[in-house]
């Protein structure tokens, strides 16, 4: 079965930075892609970095420049580096793992950006 267990939220203050982790197992992990969606109080969950298995990663627009996406396969793990976090960036953070057969979710980590 697969899971995915994400660690790294936290309160940090404006221009502060965080890493995420997503622990993934019970898959071939180096074969799939892996995303980021975040999803703030009173809004829809949204994408916010996606990592193909190749390594190519693509960033909605609000974090481009800020955040980063990159992978270790050797170690099942996904991260995101988090740059210059603003209050906006408050949100609970998921990552998803895509199957032709089914999407996986982690149970989310909160990242709160606040002086």
């Amino acid at each position: 079965q697969v899971q995915l267990v994400e660690s790294g939220g936290g309160l940090v203050q404006p221009g502060g930075s965080l890493r995420l982790s997503c622990v993934a197992s019970g898959t071939v992990f180096r074969m799939y892609a892996m995303l980021w969606y975040r999803e703030a109080p009173g809004k829809e969950r949204e994408l916010v970095a996606r990592i193909t298995s190749l390594g190519t990663t693509m960033y909605a627009d609000s974090v481009k420049g800020r955040f980063t996406s990159s992978r270790d396969n050797a170690k099942n793990t996904v991260y995101l580096q988090m740059n210059s976090l603003k209050p906006e960036d408050t949100a609970v953070y998921y990552c998803n793992l895509p199957t032709a057969r089914k999407e996986y979710w982690g149970q989310g980590t909160q990242v709160t950006v606040s002086s």
